[in-house]
């Protein structure tokens, strides 16, 4: 977002209960660097399966009331369940315990005081899929931010119907190119570390686009739905000629090697680095 103090104190209370089937997902994972670019007014945490939904917020409601915390249930059904998390001092934070498809490019990572986050790349990919399916200024937001300061447009929309059969990549970017009719009011809704220009969005949000029609006409139809992975572990939007590896989404993610090594990114110091600049902290220790 930068999170906020009280969102702070609730996930790291939470952290420990965090797996990969249940996992901090949304803006307050997009956003959790204190450089970062907005605030977000809820967490949501993710399951891969419904049934996980429950159990995952009894045991959550319990550890928060055992910290101090007081829970308001506001609306509980199968697979979806939202709380406000009061605190004396702090006033209160929306939880969202929510189902979401286990069918991702990664696995989760485990990060200081968050616990297992999804991986930024998954992060991105739901954004792009979200916005092609609402019309929402916070979600146009995010990923201009992506775009900026993870990976391409382009990649994303390649990459992002591997997820959604129904989609391929043209009916994506033509969904997408809709969005961002974006005016100044639905900016100020929203809360930012610090002023956005609304010119300057929409010159970068057309730029995006017309990167991104320019990748998806460059690339192989058969190589759709898949992300691609430069030789040093990136994943990237390659130019003629450039070398890379092709990654499809599977039930729960897998961690690629690199080339023939038997490395994995988990590995890897550079996308170690690259996931610490990402999320503002240190990752923990791949369970």
């Amino acid at each position: 977002m930068p999170l906020s103090e009280l969102q702070e104190r609730v996930l790291a209370v939470l952290s420990k209960n965090r797996s990969s089937e249940s996992h901090l997902a949304g803006a307050g994972a997009i956003h959790s660097a204190k450089d970062s670019l907005r605030y977000s007014g809820d967490i949501d945490l993710f399951h891969d399966r419904e049934v996980v939904v429950a159990a995952s917020f009894a045991k959550d409601r319990e550890t928060l009331e055992q910290a101090g915390f007081g829970i308001e249930v506001l609306l509980s059904q199968p697979g979806f369940i939202r709380a406000r998390i009061r605190s004396e001092d702090q006033g209160g934070v929306l939880l969202d315990w929510a189902h979401d498809s286990a069918w991702r490019f990664m696995p989760t990572v485990t990060v200081e005081k968050l616990g297992h986050v999804l991986h930024p790349v998954d992060l991105a990919v739901n954004k792009v899929l979200a916005l092609g399916g609402r019309d929402e200024p916070r979600d146009w937001v995010d990923i201009l931010y992506l775009d900026r300061r993870f990976i391409s447009l382009g990649a994303l929309v390649w990459a992002a119907v591997g997820k959604d059969p129904g989609l391929n990549p043209r009916m994506l970017l033509d969904l997408l190119q809709r969005k961002g009719k974006i005016h100044q009011r639905d900016l100020e809704r929203l809360q930012f570390a610090e002023p956005l220009v609304l010119d300057e969005l929409q010159l970068q949000w057309k730029r995006s686009l017309d990167e991104a029609d320019r990748f998806i006409r460059s690339r192989p139809p058969g190589e759709a739905g898949r992300l691609y992975l430069s030789e040093k572990g990136f994943f990237f939007a390659p130019q003629p000629g450039d070398s890379y590896q092709l990654h499809a989404p599977e039930p729960g993610g897998v961690m690629p090697r690199l080339g023939s090594s038997s490395e994995s990114l988990f590995e890897s110091p550079e996308l170690r680095e690259q996931l610490e600049q990402f999320f503002g902290r240190p990752l923990g220790d791949r369970e």
